[in-house]
């Protein structure tokens, strides 16, 4: 099996070209998979993007006619691990016990490797895809996909002409509950929200006491309103099916805890579910604010007379909009506080992104998981993530998160994205591949 229907060297190579967003330098991907894409003349591929480093890959694979084509869509950056305690290089993609390690093997190179490695397959098989195959492998998705997927839609929506489904990242490894492995299917996600807070005020020497407003008094304040805060809850359709389908797949007590949370008027924290469990159950029923990012000043004898703290914000899928959000952000950290938008994320306009669709396609989806791994359920998701699902969306295609893994029971990878030791089990990605496979050969 040469290393294109084989996910884990394939992994391996990606992981080992460095594209940590910022800067990106997306264009070393592009280049790699256009070299082993060479030995095939029945391929459509453009280049495309913004400048020359922030490139964009559009593969299209051509297929037997008897589906309309098939969005595949995946990033190629990576977040940076500055600042992480890793034990082993994360750009050496070393195999140990079983693991591929390194940056980007879950989110998301890994999920690139098995959607090429799927089409690898069946071409080495003698096979076509149920219908044409656009392989999307884009930039920036970390840094609000500005060169990538936004840029994509905006620029080039004809590339898309005729897509009615697509899949991308998350879903994934399996949530374990009561017991029982769930496979998630993406339905809906938030958006992304980004607010920059400049504080202004009195600086000077340090070795004076400090006037009352000075921009460090303010940035006490700030964080404390935002920590561990609980903004309005909204339950939104996707959630409330979720939450239903959960309970009904699993015994009391859990099944009546997950039933009180979708019903709780009154808001109460989640009760009786394992931490983890609680805070994404959590997550999905309200917009999340999180600062993230506090600039100050670089001299330890100088008080700094600005300081900036970047805000991670995520607003509900539905009709929800940023006004609203940007309300119940206030309440928090009162009227004056100047807020600067850096990144919204697909569409203001929500009229123009689909409603889920748990049709023909979704229960695809769902029949092959369950018949891959006759122990699990399929899971209807909503996301709190954002990811460039929205973009794609809101050209009319139905997006759906599914790159499935069967990983072990208490397995730590859904935490590790973003984090030291990031890694996937060469199982999960032969049994992501060996679905997908399956997909791209039936789906209607």
């Amino acid at each position: 099996m040469n290393t294109l229907a084989n996910p884990v060297p394939l992994l391996q190579d990606l992981i080992r070209i460095d594209t940590t967003n910022p800067p990106g330098n997306e264009i070393a991907c592009v280049e790699y998979l256009i070299n082993r894409f060479a030995h095939r003349d029945d391929l459509d591929i453009k280049v495309l993007g913004p400048s020359r480093d922030r490139a964009n890959l559009i593969v299209r694979f051509p297929g037997r006619g008897a589906a309309p084509p098939l969005l595949l869509h995946g990033h190629s950056d990576v977040v940076p691990v500055t600042g992480q305690d890793w034990q082993h290089p994360p750009f050496e993609a070393r195999l140990v016990d079983g693991e591929v390690w390194g940056r980007g093997s879950v989110d998301m190179k890994g999920g690139l490797a098995m959607m090429v490695s799927s089409l690898a397959r069946l071409h080495e098989a003698g096979q076509r895809p149920a219908g044409d195959v656009v392989l999307a492998v884009v930039a920036d998705e970390e840094h609000g996909s500005i060169a990538g997927a936004r840029w994509l839609t905006r620029e080039h929506p004809e590339l898309f002409t005729g897509i009615r489904y697509a899949l991308g990242e998350e879903g994934g490894a399996g949530i374990e509950l009561g017991g029982r492995r769930f496979h998630p299917i993406v339905v809906a996600e938030k958006r992304a929200c980004w607010f920059r807070v400049t504080l202004r005020g009195p600086g000077g020497h340090a070795s004076r006491l400090a006037p009352p407003q000075t921009p460090m008094r303010q940035l006490g304040h700030l964080l404390t309103a935002l920590s561990g805060v609980r903004l309005p809850r909204h339950l939104e359709p996707a959630a409330h099916r979720m939450l239903t389908e959960l309970a009904g797949h699993l015994p009391e007590p859990l099944a009546g805890r997950l039933l009180a949370v979708r019903d709780d008027d009154g808001d109460a924290p989640p009760a009786g579910l394992p931490a983890d469990q609680a805070l994404q159950i959590d997550s999905l029923l309200r917009n999340t604010v999180n600062p993230t990012i506090v600039r100050a000043g670089d001299k330890i004898n100088v008080v700094p007379g600005e300081i900036t703290v970047d805000l991670d914000g995520r607003i509900l899928p539905g009709d929800h909009t940023r006004d609203e959000f940007v309300s119940e952000l206030r309440a928090l950290i009162g009227p004056d506080l100047p807020l600067e938008l850096l990144v919204e994320g697909f569409s203001v306009d929500q009229s123009r992104i689909p409603e889920p669709e748990f049709g023909g396609f979704y229960e695809t989806l769902a029949d092959i998981t369950r018949k891959a791994d006759a122990d699990a359920v399929p899971l209807p998701m909503m996301s709190p993530a954002s990811t460039d699902a929205g973009f794609f969306a809101r050209l009319g295609i139905r997006c759906y998160g599914w790159l499935p893994m069967k990983v072990p029971a208490g397995s730590p990878y859904r935490t590790l994205l973003h984090r030291a030791d990031e890694r996937i089990p060469v199982e999960a990605l032969e049994f992501g591949t060996q679905c997908m496979t399956a997909l791209l050969r039936d789906y209607r």
